[in-house]
């Protein structure tokens, strides 16, 4: 049952709902810095940018790498559309430190191999982040 001061979040991506629960704050990564919510929240529609999305549960704090997408808030209900979410558990470290290093040498001569080469960074580091 849902306390009265929460909201429902789903973080769905092409292939699975990550993430279906009741929140009472989120904070999500948006294309131009970040935006928390609260329930009772104004409707908004925002695009993702790539990090680390925040939820408090009453089950406790979610960490989700997100990258991507959109994000609607409707009815005391957030859905979050991403390309990619992934727990901290998910995430290979040594792996991410190799993309972290591919991403460093990437050409960033025309925009947009810059604004490739930053959302290849933005996915590393926000992954090494979480993964802790």
């Amino acid at each position: 049952m849902a306390r009265g001061d929460t909201f429902h979040l789903s973080v769905i991506t092409p292939e699975r709902a990550v993430l279906e629960t009741e929140a009472t704050f989120v904070a999500f990564p948006a294309h131009d810095g970040e935006v928390g919510v609260l329930r009772d929240r104004a409707p908004l529609l925002y695009r993702l940018g790539t990090g680390v999305l925040r939820a408090d549960t009453p089950e406790g704090n979610q960490r989700l790498l997100v990258d991507g997408g959109f994000a609607q808030m409707v009815e005391n209900r957030l859905t979050i559309l991403t390309e990619q979410a992934k727990r901290p558990e998910e995430i290979d470290r040594a792996a991410t430190a190799e993309a972290l290093a591919a991403a460093q040498a990437l050409p960033a001569v025309t925009e947009a191999e810059f604004a490739t080469r930053q959302r290849a960074l933005a996915r590393a580091r926000a992954a090494l982040k979480l993964a802790g």
